[in-house]
């Protein structure tokens, strides 16, 4: 289905995009950060801790290191702001990193399983199905995070995976 050498591309171009978003959402006041703005996690902050979090657990499930505690309800709270967000950004994009390098192709082949706190059950699906969502979330939310700055009238980051650059 996948290779690990996808997920390290993914990975790659995960921090690329957090690395740009973090100048993007450094540049607003903090009053545009936490504008409730009608998105499923309210604000620009709510999202972007969300999509922290999202990681952060599947990052635990993954390498069996600590996870960020709560559920997704309490996922918008994450960080009280961004000068929390921001190193807990860099530390989680790091681990991610240091995940898919020890990844081998034949270690995504097979079940995953895990317990599910918004299903209140283990589940079990393919390995790569869950390495292609954990990926895809982190696409999806950014896209609103686009449509949001782009709200504030800042001009949002690149997003396109061909621009990638070589050294991400």
């Amino acid at each position: 289905m996948i290779s690990a050498a996808y997920a390290q591309e993914m990975a790659r171009y995960n921090h690329w995009q957090n690395s740009q978003l973090k100048g993007f959402l450094a540049a607003l006041p903090s009053q545009e950060l936490t504008r409730e703005r009608g998105a499923f996690f309210g604000s620009i902050l709510g999202t972007a801790n969300h999509l922290l979090w999202g990681d952060w657990i599947w990052m635990s499930r993954f390498d069996k290191g600590q996870g960020p505690g709560g559920g997704i309800p309490e996922s918008p709270t994450l960080c009280a702001d961004l000068a929390e967000w921001l190193p807990l950004r860099d530390q989680i994009d790091e681990r991610i990193f240091n995940w898919v390098t020890t990844l081998k192709d034949g270690d995504l082949t097979g079940p995953f399983t895990w317990y599910s706190a918004a299903k209140e059950a283990d589940v079990t699906k393919p390995y790569a199905q869950c390495v292609i969502h954990f990926f895809n979330h982190q696409t999806h939310h950014r896209g609103q995070l686009h449509q949001m700055l782009t709200e504030t009238g800042s001009t949002a980051p690149v997003s396109d995976l061909v621009f990638l650059p070589e050294e991400a």
